[in-house]
């Protein structure tokens, strides 16, 4: 769910990657799947679709590897820049996928998916994630988003109902800090971008437009300025002081949260184990994050994923098969029972529901509409510039006014997509 900013302009291929000059439906498939603290569990489930795979192609075999975050980015630079040694099939964070395209490495996957029994049952916003101009590259895996965390102790000693308002969300975190002096009322955090942008995009606004498959800034609207004042005006003294909170990256406000320190927070599903290990074990549950209006669900980033097939394969037809049996909803559910990643099909979230009841807010909130970052390279450099964090940060310092630090981010967002 992070980006591996791979710098993918500067080692994209320095001739185009050929086409798949052959298609055979033999020999050995290489799929580049990430790396887990618990793989082993990822490991089993991969098996069987592996099992389940070569039982039906006998002169085919699956070659797994599993990539390590510290040495991950070497890898796909590698691969594009070589495709001898690109794997045929493998899995892609949804914010690095339009850099891959960029550098000329993915397949077009538009057709695959139409034809696909099962792509009719994925949701129209995820697959928005995988889609550069207005083909496909991919078919998302899991995803994660996040909601509202809360004491269920603390609420209860002071008389409090979850927000259902933005304005409720507001009031309640006041009454928490103003009751309990050492806790915030909300923990939210200065360098948290996915925890501010469910604001802006609630309020109508967005990073970014596309028209015509071309991206234009637009952080300083009027609707995305009125969600950048929202978010910011929780960093006051009396709900969470800027002073300990400016700086808090989203890790650091689920640590708030799981050490006591915090009435709310606004984590994700994934972040369930954290807060599970800390010690609100067994006092907090989960809502979703309410909008402005009354009984509305702020949206969501839609965080995980994708599975995406290589330009350079020489087994495109396998490749294409083998990516739809794990992202099918079969492999999703026993994917979710080995490692509780949230599945993309429609159908596979009211079963997880079923099994977890705790998800049932994530999954409303899925369900109300997730948002994306722009699916273009851009997003690598607007991302690793910190152009976004940079501008709540000085509105929550006062270095700059909304108007200025929206201003002063649009036109860095504005010459990251000229680059």
């Amino acid at each position: 769910m992070l980006a591996l900013g791979l710098g993918l302009g500067a080692c994209a291929p320095s001739t185009e990657q050929p086409k798949d000059s052959t298609d055979s439906k033999t020999g050995t498939l290489r799929v580049w799947l990430f790396d887990e603290a618990n793989r082993a569990a990822k490991e089993a489930v991969v098996k069987e679709a592996v099992a389940e795979f070569t039982a039906t192609h006998p002169d085919v075999t699956v070659d797994v590897s599993y990539l390590a975050t510290e040495t991950r980015a070497e890898k796909y630079k590698g691969a594009l820049s070589d495709p001898a040694s690109a794997p045929d099939v493998t899995e892609v964070g949804n914010t690095d996928l339009a850099g891959f395209v960029a550098a000329n490495g993915m397949a077009d996957v538009t057709g695959d998916l139409k034809t696909w029994p099962e792509g009719a049952d994925l949701p129209a916003d995820l697959v928005s994630t995988v889609t550069v101009g207005d083909k496909a590259y991919g078919v998302p895996w899991w995803i994660g988003v996040r909601a509202l965390y809360y004491r269920t102790d603390v609420f209860t000693d002071l008389g409090l109902r979850p927000p259902t308002s933005y304005a409720e969300l507001v009031d309640t975190a006041r009454k928490i800090r103003a009751e309990r002096k050492d806790m915030l009322g909300i923990a939210v955090g200065g360098l948290y971008t996915f925890g501010a942008m469910p604001f802006v995009w609630d309020a109508g606004g967005d990073i970014a437009t596309v028209s015509g498959g071309r991206y234009t800034a637009a952080i300083d609207s009027p609707a995305s300025k009125a969600g950048i004042t929202a978010y910011t005006n929780l960093f006051r003294d009396d709900i969470c002081p800027p002073k300990q909170c400016v700086d808090l990256t989203g890790g650091g406000t689920v640590e708030a949260f799981a050490a006591g320190r915090a009435g709310m927070g606004i984590l994700g599903n994934f972040s369930r184990s954290a807060v599970e290990a800390g010690a609100v074990k067994g006092k907090y549950a989960v809502v979703p994050l309410p909008g402005a209006k009354p009984g509305s669900i702020a949206p969501a980033f839609a965080g995980g994923s994708s599975l995406g097939v290589f330009r350079s394969t020489s087994h495109r037809t396998l490749a294409v098969e083998f990516m739809q049996l794990l992202a099918s909803k079969k492999y999703g559910l026993k994917l979710y029972d080995a490692m509780g990643f949230v599945p993309a099909m429609k159908s596979a979230r009211a079963e997880v529901i079923a099994k977890e009841p705790f998800l049932k807010p994530f999954v409303d909130t899925m369900d109300a509409g997730t948002r994306f970052v722009p699916v273009d390279k851009a997003w690598t450099t607007i991302d690793a510039e910190k152009i976004l964090p940079n501008m709540f940060q000085k509105v929550i310092t006062g270095r700059a006014s909304v108007d200025a630090a929206a201003a002063e981010a649009n036109t860095q967002i504005t010459a990251a997509f000229t680059k």
